[in-house]
C-alpha cells in the first residue's frame, strides 16, 4: 500500500493537485461506483483549492486585521445606521464599480466599517486591496525600480475592491498629488474604491495643494459614490484602557 500511496502522491504532485487523505476521504464509502468515487475526488480536489485561493487572495488583500460589521458600535456611533451598512455589505455596487467614501474626525469608526466591507468582499470572492495613502505614495514613487512596488501596483489594478485609508492625515506635495490623481483615474469607473478621510471634501485642497488636481481627483471619485459623513466623538478615546 505505501508503494501505490507514494505514486498517487507523486502522481498528484506532477499534476498539481492538492494532497488528500484518502483513507479519511473513502472512509466507510465502499459502496461508491467509479464515477462516484471520480466525483468525490474531484470534489474534494475543489474545495481544497477554493480553500488555497482564500487564503491566497486574504494575504495579498494586506488587511491590518480583520473587522465585520457586528463587531462595530452601532450605539455608539449613530451618524451612520446598521441597516445601511448591512445593505452595503451585499457587495452589488463592486459589480457597478461604485465606490464608498468615508468621512470624519479620527476615531469615529471609518476604518473598522472599511475593513468590514473589505472583509466581506473577501468572503464573498472578490480581489480585495488595501494600503494606506502613505503607503500607496511609497508605491507609485518606487514603482520604475522597485520589483515589489511593480506587483503590488499591478495587484491593486487587478483588484475588484482598493481600500486607501488614511486620506488627508498628511499633506501631499505637489508630484504625490498628482500621483494620486493618476492612481484614480486608472481605477476611475473600472474598479471599486473606499476611501476614508479625516478631512470633508471642501478640505482636500488643503492637503492636496491644488484646487484643479482636487476637483479632478473628486470629480473621478464621487461621480459614482456613497458618501457617509461620520461624526461623534472618538471611540478609542471613550472606551482607552488604562494599564492600572
Amino acid at each position: 500500500m505505501t508503494k501505490i500511496h507514494d505514486r498517487v502522491a507523486n502522481l498528484m504532485a506532477d499534476l498539481r493537485m492538492c494532497p488528500v487523505d484518502f483513507e479519511a476521504l473513502y472512509s466507510g464509502k465502499n459502496e461508491l461506483t467509479p464515477l462516484e468515487s471520480i466525483e468525490l475526488f474531484l470534489t474534494e480536489q475543489q474545495h481544497s483549492r477554493t480553500e488555497k485561493q482564500t487564503i491566497l487572495r486574504r494575504r495579498r488583500a494586506n488587511l491590518p486585521t480583520d473587522k465585520t460589521l457586528d463587531t462595530f458600535d452601532f450605539g455608539f456611533q449613530r451618524s451612520v445606521s446598521k441597516e445601511q451598512l448591512l445593505r452595503l455589505s451585499d457587495m452589488t455596487w463592486v459589480e457597478q464599480a461604485y465606490n464608498i467614501c468615508f468621512l470624519g474626525p479620527p476615531g469615529v469608526g471609518k476604518t473598522h466599517l472599511a475593513l468590514a466591507l473589505a472583509v466581506k468582499g473577501l468572503d464573498m470572492g472578490y480581489v480585495v486591496a488595501f494600503e494606506t495613502l502613505d503607503n500607496l505614495m511609497k508605491i507609485l514613487k518606487t514603482v520604475e525600480i522597485s520589483a515589489t512596488s511593480k506587483r503590488r501596483l499591478k495587484y491593486l489594478k487587478q483588484a475588484a475592491l482598493v481600500v486607501v485609508d488614511e486620506v488627508g492625515f498628511m499633506p501631499l506635495s505637489p508630484a504625490e498629488a498628482n500621483l494620486f490623481f493618476g492612481f484614480v483615474s486608472s481605477m476611475s469607473e473600472r474598479t471599486s474604491m473606499i476611501i476614508t478621510s479625516n478631512k470633508g471634501f471642501d478640505e482636500w485642497a488643503e492637503f492636496l495643494g491644488d484646487a484643479t488636481i482636487t476637483t479632478a481627483i473628486l470629480d473621478r471619485l464621487i461621480h459614482h459614490c456613497e458618501i457617509l459623513n461620520m461624526t461623534g466623538n472618538s471611540y478609542r478615546l471613550e472606551h482607552r484602557k488604562s494599564i492600572t
